[in-house]
């Protein structure tokens, strides 16, 4: 079954808690205090999905791809994260953890990013409602997501360079850590996905589970908008997942598919499925599944999506893993960029890589699919994607 919210010590059954330093804790308690008041503070709740209708556009639609439908033999639907402002899915979270710490009285934000969208949502939250910001970023990816650099840089966000280990998303979270034990007293952490200590995993799930409740009432069953069968999205730490998925957990009715990134292909090493081929081990701040070798020691993740280029995942997907309550698979590098090109090209929608993850699975899944009505949770649009892909075609 699904949980409402963690123990007490944090855990969804095994998974998750707060292995943080010392020095955090307090902050950790502070966080979990403040977020607990103010989900049950009705003037919140109330100016946050003011900002939600007013300025990041939702409710987002559930579109039916007419097109591609006919060309899989399949119902498919897409819920259009894209058409949110920034042009993903992270804004939900991060303007709700902006007006938590505008409640807390913290001044300066900080965040950490691998695709740059999470960076890009934290900065325009950060100008939005006036706080001073600075994103952590690898430089791997700073390279590989230039336009979402300078996007950052214009709303007035400092863009800190990671140049340790793999230069990832993985050491841009701890770069984004090691600020935060150093500045607690006067900052909040927006931590971008289900991920980290203790309150984060849960805290997030409840910022983005808007985009399951939405599409429950999108495709209700009513005349033209069928219940869905089956529900994909893509995986990498887990919030666009989780927000779709958490609504319909334990709905026997509808099949819930995460997809992970299998990237050159999961005989090489060279990957980011911490679910399907990882162990459960800590990293930053939970337990849950992750790359590590014999001796616990994380190893590098790769994917051609920046979104996907993790060596964790979530605590509460995890959970559900073993809980036999979502699946997990992953697909490749080559396999995303044709379902990015199919999607392009057969309705007019550039997917973020990240999405077309999860369009490649429903793709090669297609025949025992067949007569099914599909969602595809859209999560983001390819415009930071489209230099890297053309390079990768040439």
């Amino acid at each position: 079954m699904k949980l409402e919210r963690p123990d007490s010590a944090g855990r969804f059954g095994s998974f998750g808690g707060s292995f943080a330093p010392e020095t955090l804790m307090p902050a950790l308690t502070e966080l979990e205090r403040a977020f607990t008041e103010a989900w049950g503070d009705p003037s919140f709740r109330e100016e946050l999905d003011g900002l939600l209708a007013s300025f990041v556009g939702r409710p987002t639609p559930a579109h039916r791809a007419t097109r591609l439908s006919d060309r899989l033999g399949i119902d498919l639907w897409l819920k259009r994260e894209d058409l949110a402002h920034t042009g993903a899915h992270k804004i939900n979270n991060t303007v709700g953890q902006g007006l938590l710490a505008k409640r807390m009285g913290k001044p300066r934000i900080i965040a950490e990013t691998g695709a740059g969208q999470h960076g890009v949502a934290t900065a325009t939250a950060a100008a939005l409602l006036g706080f001073e910001c600075a994103v952590y970023m690898g430089e791997k990816d700073i390279e590989r997501q230039a336009l979402n650099v300078y996007r950052m840089e214009l709303l007035g966000t400092e863009v800190i360079p990671v140049t340790s280990g793999s230069g990832t998303l993985k050491d841009a979270v701890s770069a984004a850590l090691r600020d935060w034990v150093a500045s607690v007293e006067n900052t909040h952490y927006i931590i971008g996905s289900v991920v980290g200590p203790h309150p984060f995993p849960w805290m997030v799930r409840e910022f983005q589970k808007v985009i399951g409740e939405e599409l429950q009432g999108q495709l209700d069953g009513s005349k033209g908008h069928p219940r869905p069968d089956v529900i994909v999205a893509p995986v990498g730490g887990g919030s666009n997942a989780m927000g779709v998925f958490y609504p319909y957990v334990g709905d026997t009715s509808v099949r819930l598919v995460g997809v992970e990134a299998a990237g050159l292909g999961i005989e090489t090493g060279h990957h980011g499925a911490s679910l399907g081929h990882g162990s459960p081990g800590v990293l930053h701040g939970a337990m849950s599944y992750m790359l590590q070798d014999a001796e616990g020691q994380v190893l590098e993740a790769h994917s051609i999506s920046a979104g996907l280029d993790y060596p964790g995942v979530g605590p509460e997907h995890s959970y559900f893993k073993d809980a036999g309550l979502v699946e997990y698979d992953s697909v490749s590098d080559t396999e995303a960029v044709g379902a990015l090109h199919l999607l392009s090209s057969t309705e007019g929608i550039i997917p973020a890589l990240e999405s077309a993850h999860a369009l490649a699975w429903i793709t090669r899944e297609a025949a025992s699919l067949s007569g099914k009505t599909v969602v595809l949770n859209l999560s983001g649009r390819g415009d930071k994607d489209v230099q890297q892909v053309a390079a990768f075609d040439g």
